[in-house]
């Protein structure tokens, strides 16, 4: 099988070839059947009309432009952001059960966005990563010192049974707002449910920055990690700030968080999937583990929004149903085959 190093350079030659096929393969999947040569020279074009609206484009133009285009790159992205946030939370809290959508960081971000809507502050996607951060920093940071301080430290169980409940209860507060609220619930229906659908190219145009500089930053949080793996005290003595570090975590989580909360709402597995497959093939350096994590989730949000198109056309299923109907059977799967897991 060769040594992890090698596997993860295949991973990391193989994976990114496959999101370029997933991406072309949901260009040319919808409602409206194209084919490959029609979509190919027409992607210039739909690119143009996607970011400037320039007039004088053809119906296969329209069509990438207006509907996919935007939402291919905004699951993209928020793939990459949910598998590398998971990889960030799970080395962090050294819980190999955190995932942002199990343990509340994903709702913390949703109920922060109900609730401006609710209170007329937010009438566009573009508008929802701010209040995602601070939904998402409030959550993140009560996770961090669930896993650090009190009762529950150290205790993996403990930790996911509080991030459960307080996930729980957030989204709680979601639907609530969604049942009473009727702007709430049109903003929000398809939203809440883990979509890319009816996004425009603006959503992208805030999403991508923030998601893009969040990566960097969790890549480079790569070296810190493995020398947390170590323990506290060994990191400290090797000249780790741990609490510095974690006040970095719960940032960078939160920025990944939130970016993909704006770009298709509460999306729960990718950011708990994706670094167990990672980990079963390169073993636990995350200087491999957080970046090829990305790319799984990555992997994993364009399938589910492509096989979502696809299994009840012409109408579709949201992105985040298909994750929990398909994926997380395939997840349980392999976890009993005893093919994911390893060491954190």
């Amino acid at each position: 099988m060769g040594s992890p190093r090698t596997r993860a350079v295949a991973v990391g030659v193989a994976v990114p070839v496959l999101i370029a096929a997933l991406i072309l393969l949901s260009l040319l999947t919808g409602a409206r059947a194209l084919g490959f040569s029609e979509v190919w020279e027409a992607i210039p074009g739909g690119l143009r009309y996607a970011s400037s609206k320039q007039p004088g484009a053809d119906d296969v133009e329209l069509v990438l432009g207006i509907q996919r285009i935007p939402r291919t790159l905004l699951a993209l992205f928020a793939g990459l952001a949910l598998g590398a946030a998971g990889a960030l939370l799970q080395g962090f809290t050294r819980n190999p059960l955190a995932d942002p959508g199990i343990l509340g960081v994903g709702a913390g971000a949703a109920a922060a966005v109900a609730v401006g809507v609710s209170l007329g502050w937010l009438d566009s996607a573009t508008g929802y990563v701010w209040p995602s951060m601070l939904g998402a920093v409030a959550v993140t940071a009560v996770l961090f010192l669930l896993a650090s301080s009190g009762p529950t430290a150290g205790s993996p169980l403990a930790f996911v049974l509080a991030g459960t409940a307080l996930s729980a209860l957030l989204m709680a507060v979601v639907n609530a707002l969604v049942i009473t609220n009727d702007r709430v619930l049109d903003v929000l229906r398809t939203w809440a449910t883990g979509s890319v659908a009816g996004r425009d190219f603006s959503t992208v145009t805030v999403v991508a920055p923030l998601a893009a500089v969040a990566l960097v930053a969790a890549i480079a949080l790569g070296p810190v990690l493995n020398l947390l793996s170590l323990g506290e005290e060994s990191a400290h003595a090797l000249g780790v700030s741990v609490r510095r570090a974690q006040a970095g975590g719960v940032v960078v989580i939160a920025a990944l968080t939130a970016a993909a909360v704006a770009a298709a709402g509460p999306v729960a597995f990718i950011g708990l999937a994706a670094p167990h497959m990672v980990r079963s093939v390169t073993g636990p350096d995350y200087r491999l583990v957080i970046p090829l994590s990305a790319l799984v989730g990555g992997v994993l949000a364009l399938g589910a929004d492509i096989l979502g198109r696809v299994v009840v056309a012409p109408g579709e299923l949201p992105m985040g149903i298909v994750l929990a109907l398909f994926g997380v059977p395939v997840f349980v799967w392999l976890v009993r085959r005893g093919r994911i897991g390893g060491a954190l």
